[in-house]
């Protein structure tokens, strides 16, 4: 850990965030990069929380989150256009360090372009090469500086290429253990839906979760479902796709759309569905067991079983080591059977005490030696002190 004593330093420091949970991320960097140092000028691409924690947005990321290779297609020549604006940005007013936040399809090409400009790069939150792209190692190592990651077991994909890995810790656990709210009660018949940040996955899985509210409600009319949106946008979105859906008149008294409280919910609901992503690493720092899915586009689901070696598609599986949230993919995602999967992991239901310790020996796994964000600001402000 570096030095994390006050450094008066006059730098600018660039931070790129492409999706959502990056860009939460990277407000809370910020915030404790300027504790340590308020004299940084920090600006970059990122979302409503960079730029509420000060940050000059030079590129507003809040709608570029997409996942997979056709998905990505279609936006391409957004993603280009960006690209090639934050290349000619960066070589014109030559930032001392860029911090890389995720979003590996973009920020590793761009750190191939800012390497050869001579710019230092510090990676924070690992592109996940141990699931997806070993190949691209040594390309991280040829053109980062230093890598900060969030899960214990990254440290050992980077030991045997010597590049500078620290593990701090993930920023989920300071960020939600602060919004814990103990006066919150659950209740037993509020399950919660989550479909995701991206329109895509809105189109994709609204429908299949109010199939299965649907059914859970004519065997037990005191259930409520309760759709959490993270922004308005998002809520539009399915407002849209829940107007194309035929439901019974008690079913649609007992769905709501709630945007921006998310976290207040997670500690209300007694059990959810969620789209596989960030979302479930918080649920399972908050205490909410789940049911995890996810669809894609077929052509996408295909080339990613060719590429991708992991037994899970969730993180806190994979932390576990075993099927603590049950996955359901692509046409697995069913009634038959997701309705058995959500009543198993209820109060009394045959998973529930078995998830509610699994979370907590996987949420176990992500704490690192102190704040996250305040142990990956101290790594940036140090290496910033050290090159002078």
């Amino acid at each position: 850990m570096q030095d994390a004593s006050p450094h008066t330093i006059t730098k600018t420091v660039w931070i790129i965030a492409g999706e959502e949970s990056g860009d939460l991320y990277g407000a809370e960097l910020v915030r404790e990069l300027r504790k340590l140092s308020p004299e940084l000028t920090v600006a970059g691409m990122g979302g409503i929380e960079m730029r509420n924690a000060g940050v000059n947005i030079l590129v507003d990321s809040t709608e570029l989150g997409v996942v997979g290779f056709v998905e990505v297609l279609k936006k391409y020549p957004t993603f280009l256009r960006i690209f090639r604006f934050l290349v000619r940005e960066a070589r014109a007013s030559r930032p001392d360090l860029i911090v890389l936040i995720d979003y590996p399809g973009f920020n590793l090409r761009f750190a191939k372009k800012m390497h050869k400009a001579g710019v230092p790069l510090i990676y924070y939150i690992s592109p996940q090469v141990w699931a997806w792209g070993a190949r691209r190692i040594p390309l991280i190592k040829s053109t980062i500086k230093k890598m900060l990651v969030i899960f214990p077991f990254e440290k050992d994909v980077y030991k045997d290429v010597g590049l500078d890995t620290v593990f701090v810790g993930h920023p989920l656990v300071e960020i939600l253990r602060k919004k814990v709210d103990n006066n919150v009660k659950k209740d037993e018949k509020l399950i919660l839906l989550l479909p995701g940040s991206r329109f895509s996955e809105v189109d994709r899985l609204v429908r299949p979760m109010v199939d299965v509210a649907d059914k859970l409600h004519k065997k037990n009319p005191d259930f409520k479902f309760v759709v959490a949106a993270p922004r308005a946008g998002i809520a539009d979105r399915i407002r849209g796709v829940l107007a194309g859906i035929e439901r019974g008149s008690d079913l649609q008294a007992s769905i709501q759309i709630v945007v921006g409280e998310t976290e207040i919910l997670m500690q209300k609901a007694v059990a959810g569905i969620a789209a596989s992503g960030t979302v479930t690493v918080q649920s399972a720092i908050l205490g909410l067991p789940l049911v995890v899915i996810y669809r894609v586009n077929p052509l996408t689901y295909m080339i990613g079983r060719w590429l991708v070696d992991v037994p899970y598609v969730t993180m806190i599986n994979l932390i576990a080591g075993a099927e603590i949230y049950q996955e359901f993919l692509q046409n697995n995602i069913r009634a038959s059977n997701l309705v058995p999967a959500v009543e198993a992991i209820l109060p009394g239901g045959d998973r529930h005490e078995a998830v509610l310790v699994g979370m907590k020996k996987a949420v176990a796994g992500l704490e690192g030696p102190q704040n996250a964000s305040k142990g990956a600001a101290q790594e940036i402000v140090g290496f910033l002190a050290a090159e002078g």
